[in-house]
């Protein structure tokens, strides 16, 4: 693996964050474990921290665009995977129950794919502007005794 060069910008996450991510993925596990062993109470409860952690990094993410449209994508994910499980739960008779959860979904497919197809070709086609400074001198030339007005 290469090291990231000086030029490249770098994303870090604070330390704080990291262990809520962490976190909700040993929730999330717990939960589709549940689901595949077919443990409905444990399955259940496993939904309310699963979805409350993915929706709390969701929004402590979402001043970084490409992070909360891919959050808003798991959010989705997660909700369309319970109510999958849900149905399958206590209503495993109607299988056709299942093909609702398509729509959650479509939901997070559609939050990744105006990511990809609109907001990022926006971003690179949008020029750097480097506004321009003016040149501050903030000493007087030799033999000028004028004082120097420093505001």
């Amino acid at each position: 693996m290469q090291s990231p060069s000086p030029e490249e910008p770098m994303y870090q996450v604070p330390a704080r964050f990291r262990f809520f991510e962490n976190l909700h993925i040993v929730f999330w596990l717990i939960k589709d474990i549940s689901w595949a062993m077919l443990w409905k109470p444990l399955g259940m409860v496993m939904i309310i921290p699963t979805l409350t952690l993915a929706i709390k990094i969701t929004i402590q993410t979402r001043y970084i665009k490409s992070e909360l449209y891919h959050n808003l994508a798991i959010v989705c994910w997660i909700c369309a995977n319970c109510t999958w499980m849900t149905f399958e739960f206590f209503w495993p008779e109607y299988d056709y129950l299942r093909y609702y959860t398509a729509i959650p979904f479509v939901c997070g497919i559609g939050f990744i794919a105006y990511y990809y197809l609109v907001l990022l070709p926006a971003t690179s086609r949008r020029p750097t502007v480097i506004p321009a400074v003016e040149p501050v001198h903030l000493t007087n030339e030799p033999g000028d005794s004028t004082p120097m007005n420093v505001d």
